[in-house]
């Protein structure tokens, strides 16, 4: 495993814990709006001159912490390409440590694969944006019926969950954030959790983007989000919004 960076404690990327956070490097999609460009490949690693740390620093780490820690956040990049997460996961678990994993929903079988060995306690994905524009979002063109299964995957799993969003001025309208919820809602009836939907949308921030265009758009203001979660909430109910002020 690359561990491309290591924040030593959170209160808020693993809710309900005192986390520590572990980006990995690489990720297959090329949102224009990321704020992590510098994990997107080994040649933008090298270029932020970034130093990685070794997994038995790591390890070292959380031997010394686990006292402290209730768990792990795995986030990058897209921490699913990396071929030994699972190992990786196992050694946490063996610790005694709950696991939360951040994905973009493109490899099903590696999360459902994680689900079944009972190597994560908490999913949290990312959605691009309605299931007609996604590659606009993504960056590149993706098969969707691996991010429908992987949504559904997780709302099998009955772990703990979080499907979001991070609306971005330009790309995601308040109709485009509707037709969103609509595409989800669709999938979660399903199950009979359109009601109950876990889903949060968050506040762009302009801040690293991997399009240097990015950097230049405002975000919107609270009364725009508020709007915006007004219209969602009446196709999902429990959506709550996420803003940094």
């Amino acid at each position: 495993m690359i561990i491309a960076g290591l924040q030593k404690s959170t209160l808020i990327d693993f809710p309900g814990r005192i986390a520590c956070t572990v980006f990995t490097l690489g990720c297959n999609f090329r949102c224009p709006f990321c704020h992590n460009k510098d994990l997107l490949n080994q040649e933008l690693f090298k270029k932020s001159k970034i130093k990685s740390i070794e997994e038995k620093d790591f390890f070292d780490f959380l031997n010394k912490r686990k006292k402290i820690l209730d768990g792990v956040c795995i986030t990058g990049g897209e921490p699913s390409l990396n071929k030994d997460l699972k190992s990786f996961c196992g050694k946490i678990k063996s610790l005694g440590l709950e696991i939360k994993l951040d994905t973009n929903g493109t490899n099903p079988l590696v999360l459902k694969n994680l689900i079944k060995k009972k190597l994560i306690d908490f999913v949290a994905m990312d959605i691009k944006a309605s299931f007609n524009n996604y590659s606009r979002a993504a960056g590149v063109k993706f098969p969707l019926k691996k991010i429908k299964e992987s949504i559904r995957i997780i709302l099998k799993s009955g772990l703990e969950y979080e499907l979001r969003t991070t609306i971005v001025p330009g790309i995601h309208s308040q109709k485009e954030v509707v037709r969103m919820a609509l595409d989800l809602k669709k999938i979660t009836q399903e199950f009979n959790k359109d009601k109950s939907l876990v889903y949060i949308l968050q506040s762009f921030q302009p801040q690293n983007c991997f399009d240097p265009h990015y950097l230049k758009i405002k975000p919107n203001s609270l009364k725009k989000d508020k709007k915006i979660l007004k219209l969602v909430k009446q196709v999902l109910p429990k959506t709550k919004l996420r803003r940094d002020d």
